[in-house]
């Protein structure tokens, strides 16, 4: 071997091994931790971590797996390891996608008249019912164009920060939230939404990291100008996703919180 190829090999090596010990000190395992779990020997974690050891292909897959790493994190280990991607990395319009799309769509139609949206690993906006512009319409025209941010919507002085009730909690909770998914995702840009989530906060004189008071779940109660209106959301995934852009897609399905909530979206949305 020779001695440049001896750098180039060294070079991925510890390459993946700075991924690898990311990924391990964020799940908050120790290399004996993740040893056991992955029946891998401490002392050869630490040597791929190091770049003293190579890792196959199959260690790559194995490791992330254990790990619960992320697609789009997995496809960057496979590439710092020396590797081809191991996962498709489609757009959502992209013809292959027609199905699962298709399929999404009717997902949020049907769970009208109340709101649902589909939403990217950074909250943007991909699709909706038409039950959103129930919550939509709350918010500055400004906020609508170009990409649609849900988090920016919701915390935005002039989205729907100016009209929801408990507004300090519900702020709260969507920060905290948003912490615990930046720690946990390979998604980019998420710590640069989490920033700016804070600062909406800091300008209202907003405790962004306010307890939230004992509840079984904490209610989005909006002062809308028919009404006021509660609800509560669920956050829904696809079950095995093999493609990047099909496992950070969720849909946040938002269901009324009272009867009179529920009367007001069957009247006005059908």
């Amino acid at each position: 071997m020779t001695t440049a190829t001896r750098a180039t090999t060294g070079t991925t090596a510890s390459a993946f091994g700075s991924l690898l010990r990311d990924w391990r000190q964020r799940r908050r395992l120790t290399q004996l931790d993740l040893g056991l779990a992955a029946d891998v020997s401490a002392r050869h974690l630490s040597f791929l971590e190091t770049g003293r050891s190579r890792p196959s292909r199959e260690m790559v897959l194995h490791l992330s797996e254990e790990l619960d790493v992320p697609l789009r994190a997995r496809n960057e280990m496979m590439t710092a390891a020396g590797f081809a991607p191991a996962y498709s990395h489609h757009d959502l319009g992209d013809a292959e996608m027609d199905e699962v799309r298709a399929s999404l769509q009717r997902i949020l139609d049907g769970h009208s008249p109340y709101p649902a949206v589909l939403v990217d690993g950074m909250w943007n906006l991909l699709a909706s019912n038409t039950a959103v512009g129930v919550l939509t319409e709350l918010v500055d025209r400004s906020l609508l164009t170009g990409p649609t941010n849900i988090v920016r919507l919701a915390l935005h002085p002039r989205g729907l920060a100016r009209h929801v009730v408990d507004l300090p909690e519900y702020a709260a909770h969507l920060v905290s939230r948003l912490r615990r998914q930046a720690e946990r995702s390979a998604t980019t840009g998420l710590r640069a939404l989490l920033a700016e989530a804070v600062e909406h906060c800091h300008a209202q004189g907003l405790d962004a990291s306010a307890q939230p008071r004992d509840r079984i779940v904490l209610p989005l109660r909006l002062r809308h100008p028919d009404a006021e209106l509660t609800f509560f959301s669920t956050v829904a995934v696809l079950g095995a996703p093999l493609d990047v852009t099909l496992d950070e897609v969720c849909i946040e399905s938002f269901f009324p919180g009272d009867a009179a909530t529920a009367d007001y979206l069957r009247r006005r949305v059908g």
